[in-house]
């Protein structure tokens, strides 16, 4: 696996923000979806806890600052492009915030 650094990542082409996949360390369920800038990024490399870039709050936050359902990060992977990262956790609890383990639950089905 070829290792590359923050300074690598290309916030640019979504205006600052990356996604970030957010996924289980263990089961490899994939919990939720969420965006990252420079910032959030550095922090959660810096503490192993996830912090994200809340479009909705227009801030950076720490997953779990209110609901205590905190994240550890144990890895984080770049894509090919380098303008997406998964961050492989421990959660602490549930990852949507409507206290369901993953945010996709949603079986998305053909109208024809």
């Amino acid at each position: 696996m070829k290792p590359i650094t923050i300074d690598n990542l290309d916030f640019l082409k979504g205006a600052g923000l990356i996604p970030v996949v957010v996924q289980d360390s263990h089961t490899k369920e994939v919990l939720t979806l969420a965006y990252a800038n420079r910032e959030s990024l550095q922090l959660t490399m810096d503490t192993c806890l996830a912090h994200f870039y809340r479009r909705s709050h227009q801030k950076v936050m720490m997953k779990g600052v209110t609901s205590g359902n905190v994240q550890l990060v144990m890895g984080i992977l770049a894509d090919c492009d380098a303008n997406a990262v998964v961050h492989l956790v421990e959660p602490s609890g549930p990852a949507c915030h409507k206290g369901d383990v993953s945010c996709f639950h949603y079986r998305l089905i053909n109208q024809k």
